[in-house]
């Protein structure tokens, strides 16, 4: 269709700067005839495009020329570039010649001003490998089978219709109907092992907005209030949204937390830094569990 052979021809000369007639119906397999009609047509658009005669010359637009008649504003131009750089951080590898178009499209010449990795610092190869995994099983709606340890520490093996990829809280999940609890869950993904794709396939769909549900992870979430040395500083700013700074330097935090085994690792990385305030029946758990860590010490 001639538009869609009009719209590549301005990206062309957004991107190459000059071409010439020859090379442009060669390949849109075209006359020059026509290639030269498009040019008038543009022209007679408002596209400030020209054509130089003799050696060096050819079909080019206008140097400070771009598509500000486009229907997005600036900030929505930023925020498509952002999001594909932020889209790209995952290893899509797909997106850099969309983010390099788009860039050459809107005029946008530095789009180097964020940098965004999901990755974590440590098993980032093993994370990337899953996450593209999962994807590939998504997008082709095959069944996926793995290993979980659950928050409660409890070893399962699950089979799982994989609807969507989605990060929250610092971590990714996968949302899937789980066959063996016959309803849809979050899976962690640095919890799951052993991924297999298997030729099954599945029609099921997820809903749009996963996060806007009341109620999105299965486990039980308590309140911790936790009493955490100034030196704890960094991760009270990093971690926590509830919290008050006494006198000393020390905090008073509030954090939700799933209820299991996870608690424990997760206070055990303050080491002697934090005292657990409340709930009375994990600050109790906390010191059986720092007893039989001492006895083997003994």
């Amino acid at each position: 269709m001639q538009i869609n052979r009009l719209f590549e021809i301005v990206y062309i000369l957004l991107d190459k700067k000059l071409v010439t007639s020859k090379e442009l119906a060669k390949k849109f397999e075209v006359s020059t005839r026509t290639i030269y009609r498009d040019i008038e047509t543009l022209s007679s658009a408002g596209i400030p495009v020209y054509m130089s005669k003799g050696k060096g010359g050819g079909i080019s637009l206008l140097s400070d020329f771009v598509l500000n008649k486009t229907v997005l504003t600036n900030e929505e131009k930023n925020n498509i570039l952002s999001s594909l750089k932020a889209v790209n951080s995952v290893n899509l590898s797909e997106t850099d010649n969309a983010l390099e178009k788009l860039s050459s499209l809107f005029g946008e010449t530095n789009t180097d001003w964020i940098e965004v990795d999901f990755a974590a610092w440590y098993n980032a190869d093993e994370e990337k490998n899953l996450f593209c995994n999962l994807k590939s099983a998504i997008l082709s709606k095959n069944t996926v089978s793995f290993s979980y340890s659950s928050g409660k520490g409890e070893n399962t093996n699950r089979h799982v219709c994989p609807l969507k990829l989605c990060f929250k809280g610092q971590s990714w999940y996968l949302y899937g109907y789980c066959s063996k609890r016959c309803d849809n869950r979050f899976f962690k993904l640095t919890r799951i092992k052993e991924l297999s794709i298997s030729d099954e396939t599945f029609q099921k769909k997820a809903p749009s907005q996963i996060f806007s549900e009341k109620k999105i992870l299965n486990d039980e979430l308590i309140v911790l209030k936790l009493k955490l040395s100034k030196k704890m500083a960094y991760r009270v700013y990093d971690e926590f949204s509830t919290y008050i700074e006494l006198e000393d330097g020390s905090f008073i935090a509030e954090i939700m937390y799933p209820k299991g085994e996870w608690i424990f690792n997760y206070i055990a990385s303050f080491g002697e830094d934090c005292e657990v305030l409340s709930p009375e029946e994990i600050r109790h758990e906390i010191k059986i569990k720092l007893q039989k860590i001492l006895n083997n010490y003994l």
